[in-house]
């Protein structure tokens, strides 16, 4: 029970089948306290039912795109919980045209979306959540992906954003280490969910990985959650500003 009396936050999860709801599962299983975000009732009823499966009854509607509803957001948590002691950050949009058509032509529009959702929001929910762990410190972890270093075909303008999210993982870890506070990022390898098949030729890089990766095969999404788990707990108490990599070794592999 590595988690045992700690409680967090889990922004993101959409459905049982993203990285968000196996780091959720792994955090459960070991005894975290969980509450969640959703954003509009299109997306309630799914995070209510993966709530209720793990324990939890708190949810939490959120637009991170204002800031009123990320500051509402944890002025409730507050209320709720008192205080935090993790905060996963799972969350990343960027229009489907600009996934589809040649990175030249991302549009100005699109770029600022992918931008102020995909990495903004970090600094956004990071920034009220600080408060909440200044007394006793916290983790924060976000995900990434290798398209944040190198060019992934398909994944455009989402690869600029993750490249973005990443240098804010290292600003905010230099900022909020003087209160106990780290922050770090999981890099999962290629996973089929739902968001991922919105990247024009995901399949094409599902089927690759096994062919480059060291332990030749692809990333379970529970190892994601294991390794998103452990970021969170004390066992990385030393750890901050870092990028994870979990993708069975494929970031080590030259093209």
């Amino acid at each position: 029970m590595l988690m045992q009396g700690k409680q967090g936050l889990v922004c993101g999860v959409a459905n049982k089948r993203s990285i968000a709801h196996a780091i959720a599962k792994s955090l459960h299983r070991e005894g975290a306290k969980l509450a969640f975000t959703y954003q509009g009732d299109r997306l309630k009823k799914n995070v209510e039912e993966i709530a209720g499966e793990l324990g939890s009854k708190l949810l939490y509607n959120c637009d991170v795109t204002k800031d009123e509803d990320i500051k509402k957001l944890f002025e409730d948590v507050k209320k709720d919980l008192g205080h935090l002691d993790f905060l996963v950050h799972a969350i990343a949009f960027a229009n489907k045209d600009d996934l589809e058509k040649n990175f030249s032509t991302t549009s100005r529009e699109g770029f600022r979306v992918a931008h102020d959702i995909s990495a903004y929001s970090l600094i956004g929910v990071s920034r009220e959540a600080a408060p909440l762990m200044q007394a006793h410190g916290g983790s924060i972890v976000t995900l990434s992906y290798y398209g944040a270093e190198k060019v992934i075909p398909g994944y455009n303008v989402m690869g600029v954003a993750k490249a973005s999210l990443e240098a804010s993982v290292r600003y905010l870890a230099a900022d909020l280490g003087q209160h106990n506070i780290r922050v770090n990022a999981v890099s999962a390898g290629p996973i089929n969910t739902l968001a991922a098949r919105g990247i024009s030729g995901f399949t094409k890089i599902l089927d690759m990985t096994p062919q480059k990766a060291p332990l030749k095969r692809n990333v379970e999404v529970d190892e994601v959650g294991d390794a998103a788990l452990f970021m969170l707990s004390s066992l990385s108490r030393g750890i901050t500003g870092e990028v994870l990599y979990v993708d069975c070794g494929y970031n080590i592999v030259g093209m």
